[in-house]
């Protein structure tokens, strides 16, 4: 496949309609600059595109016109993509695990919980990138759809409950749509089991909502824990699907002997 420059995207409409909320959120926020990388089959006219932001990938048209070669650059993401490109991966990776994935729309208004004493939840605003950076190890994955902390704070789209300086859990725009915004939602490990993750999300919500777009939320089948924070956050089943997560290219991909 090969790259293609930010005027050389195509329509992107007919490419991902009809899919859960998440995959156009994430088509429409790979537009971003600097937040996602596009390839093709070809530049002009194209039969075959993917779309790569953060860890996510989305496939879509004719995989007959791919070799597995092609795929090599998409080791350890999670893919989107129809059925008909499972033989194309299956041949691509070493590895293909199917995840189930459930999708929610927010459907159901909740007010904000109190915060406890000494906490604060707020919008981030550019000056919050440090603190962002300075986030938990487990949590640093909530930045990367906007290209770091200095992105995800610029961006408007996030909120964070803070002790003085300190992120004790923030809820952003993953994924940001012009119809859905999929929300992502982290709390650091000590400070679990304080509401905080739900005060940022509903907080969110009501932005979102402002901005005349639907919350949208993704998780794995298996993570009760976000599927319990959707749930109370007013989020509401939509859609069940399975992504994929790649392994390492195949041997016989990468020019090795089986």
């Amino acid at each position: 496949m090969i790259e293609l420059s930010p005027d050389q995207l195509p329509a992107l409409t007919h490419w991902f309609a009809g899919g859960p909320p998440g995959a156009a959120a994430l088509a429409d926020h790979a537009l971003v600059p600097g937040s996602a990388r596009w390839w093709a089959d070809r530049a002009i006219d194209p039969r075959a595109i993917a779309v790569a932001c953060a860890d996510h990938l989305l496939l879509r048209g004719d995989p007959t016109t791919l070799a597995p070669l092609a795929l090599a650059p998409f080791a350890a993401h999670y893919v989107q993509a129809p059925a008909r490109f499972l033989p194309l991966l299956g041949n691509a990776f070493d590895l293909l695990v199917p995840w189930e994935r459930m999708a929610y729309v927010h459907r159901v208004r909740v007010s904000p919980p109190r915060p406890p004493h000494g906490v604060t939840v707020r919008r981030l605003a550019p000056g919050d990138a440090p603190a962002l950076a300075a986030l938990h190890p487990d949590a640093t994955w909530i930045h990367t759809s906007w290209g770091g902390p200095a992105g995800l704070a610029a961006s408007g789209h996030g909120w964070a409950a803070f002790a003085k300086d300190r992120v004790l859990a923030v809820a952003c725009t993953y994924f940001r749509g012009t119809t859905y915004e999929d929300v992502a939602c982290a709390t650091v490990p000590e400070h679990r089991r304080q509401r905080l993750a739900l005060a940022c999300v509903t907080a969110l919500c009501q932005d979102i909502a402002a901005r005349g777009h639907t919350p949208s939320w993704t998780c794995s089948r298996d993570n009760r824990p976000s599927r319990l924070v959707a749930w109370t956050a007013g989020f509401r089943l939509a859609h069940e699907y399975v992504h994929y997560f790649t392994g390492q290219p195949a041997r016989r991909v990468a020019g090795l002997t089986v």
